[in-house]
């Protein structure tokens, strides 16, 4: 098989299944078996496959056409402007989250001395961005998945910040004894149960369920964060948390109804509110 037989196939493959941008998707496949960039992919369309590649761009291929994401079949995300390692045991590093790091970094960018606390730390990507971009910052990242420590920690030693992540098992807030946060942040499960079956195909079969499921309405867990966190942040210290698409209004009327003295709400690409910014009394 050629690469540009390979291209064609394995591009008619993907549309058959629904697969979005089935063209791009599948150069990006083959860069993946073949260990090449793009570049020399579109340069050499007669190259002739080895067997050991052509095995390999198969695999990649049936998994990608069983919409598996394709994060999870390479093993890595890029997110603001960092390489992460993921598996299925920790959330795809999105867009709009970078918006939640942007947030923070925008706050403490004059006060690097800041000590956060994430609420779970899954992959890492939110801890490490803003880590990477404050070098005298220290945070504690916290998760109820072992292995999702795992791979933070792994991502934080890739990306130069280990020395500042301290890792910790935790269900929320359960197992953190520190009382003296700048900043509490999160990107928690969102979705209400009822939804969770019109997820996309990628999200509801790959990625892990309790990274996803809110519980009936969604909100389970930011209720959690929004009524604990007072006693772990220092006086004015900072509450930072990713919602869903329509969660705005029920998330400011339940920080007013904690007491929360400032909620302000932060719309992402499409000027949907989505992050909340709070400050305690």
């Amino acid at each position: 098989m050629t690469v540009a037989e390979g291209l064609r196939d394995g591009a008619k493959l993907l549309q058959e299944n629904t697969i979005a941008e089935p063209q791009r998707e599948v150069v990006l496949l083959m860069g993946h078996a073949l260990k090449r960039d793009r570049t020399f992919i579109y340069a050499n369309p007669d190259y002739r496959l080895n067997a050991v590649e052509s095995i390999l761009f198969k695999a990649v291929l049936r998994r990608r056409a069983a919409h598996e994401p394709f994060q999870y079949i390479v093993g890595r995300q890029e997110f603001y402007g960092l390489e992460f390692y993921v598996t299925p045991d920790v959330l795809i590093p999105r867009p709009e989250t970078e918006i939640l790091v942007e947030a923070a970094i925008n706050e403490f960018q004059h006060d690097e001395n800041c000590k956060f606390l994430e609420v779970g730390v899954g992959s890492g990507c939110i801890s490490v961005s803003i880590l990477a971009n404050l070098p005298n910052a220290t945070a504690l990242g916290g998760d109820v998945s072992y292995k999702a420590l795992v791979i933070a920690g792994n991502n934080a030693e890739n990306n130069g910040v280990s020395k500042r992540l301290d890792l910790q098992l935790s269900n929320v807030y359960d197992s953190i004894d520190d009382r003296e946060f700048d900043l509490i942040i999160s990107n928690p499960p969102y979705v209400a149960d009822t939804e969770l079956d019109s997820l996309q195909r990628e999200v509801r079969d790959y990625e892990p369920k309790a990274a996803l499921s809110g519980g009936p309405d969604g909100l389970d867990i930011i209720r959690r964060l929004v009524k604990g966190a007072p006693k772990l942040l220092r006086p004015n210290g900072m509450l930072l948390i990713e919602i869903g698409w329509d969660q705005s209004e029920r998330v400011a009327d339940l920080l007013k109804r904690q007491g929360w003295k400032t909620i302000n709400m932060q719309p992402d690409l499409q000027g949907i509110p989505r992050i909340v910014v709070a400050r305690s009394a």
